[in-house]
């Protein structure tokens, strides 16, 4: 399998059961980016796009990854020190659950809040089988339980920090009502059409301790196949070769 090229970095993703798609570089393009942001963490980064998407819009001294899969964890790392961005770039082999549990045993003062928290979780919550046990388990949320990914989040994130993600626009009401009950107010929603004419796909969601008052938008893909609305070619323009 090619490499995907990027305007700035190259990502190898043969390693990995989920190759990189619409959802991941939309998350990288949307989620906020401000430059108070030091700390940024990427839950389930698979080939590291959407790490390596932040290094490139953000002036964070730190971006981190946690990655379950070892092939996925190994092309991840490689990916990183090929990108402009090793030096600021680290990824983890581990799953969320441990992460957040050696995290939350280290003292207060020493522990390191993140500012930016990002995941584009697995969200098949069905049982579906490809034959693949990789790319299932990278698909089905049983690997990663929204309630999990949500009650972890809100234990690392900053008092001022934001976290993104974007989901099924089927699990969008009961995700809030999950972030809810963990201090987490939704700020910004972006809710995703492939054209005009479909049925809402995703939900892009951005969360804070913080509540505030927002009106949901809505982003088109595309006007026709392979004909893109001038909307996501601004979104995407700075990492699409072709855009």
């Amino acid at each position: 399998m090619k490499p995907f090229r990027f305007k700035q970095f190259t990502v190898n993703q043969d390693k990995c059961a989920m190759k990189i798609g619409t959802d991941g570089v939309l998350l990288g393009a949307w989620a906020s980016v401000n430059n108070s942001m030091h700390t940024i963490l990427d839950i389930g980064t698979g080939t590291g796009v959407i790490a390596l998407m932040l290094a490139q819009r953000s002036i964070a001294d730190t971006i981190e990854a946690i990655e379950l899969d070892g092939d996925a964890f190994e092309q991840c790392t490689d990916n990183f020190e090929a990108s402009d961005w090793g030096d600021r770039l680290f990824c983890f082999h581990a799953g969320f659950d441990e992460f957040v549990d050696e995290y939350t045993e280290e003292e207060p003062e020493e522990a390191e809040l993140y500012d930016l928290i990002v995941s584009n979780p697995p969200f098949y919550s069905e049982e579906v089988s490809s034959g693949n046990d990789a790319r299932d388990q990278a698909r089905q949320n049983s690997s990663l339980p929204f309630d999990e990914l949500v009650a972890g989040v809100s234990k690392l994130l900053s008092p001022t920090g934001v976290f993104a993600t974007i989901i099924p626009y089927k699990e969008e009401e009961n995700f809030i009502a999950l972030a809810l009950e963990n201090n987490l107010f939704p700020n910004r929603i972006t809710q995703v059409r492939g054209t005009e004419n479909t049925e809402i796909k995703r939900s892009l969601l951005e969360f804070s301790s913080t509540e505030s008052e927002y009106t949901p938008k809505e982003l088109i893909i595309e006007l026709e196949r392979n004909v893109y609305t001038q909307e996501y070619i601004e979104l995407t323009k700075d990492f699409y070769l072709k855009m």
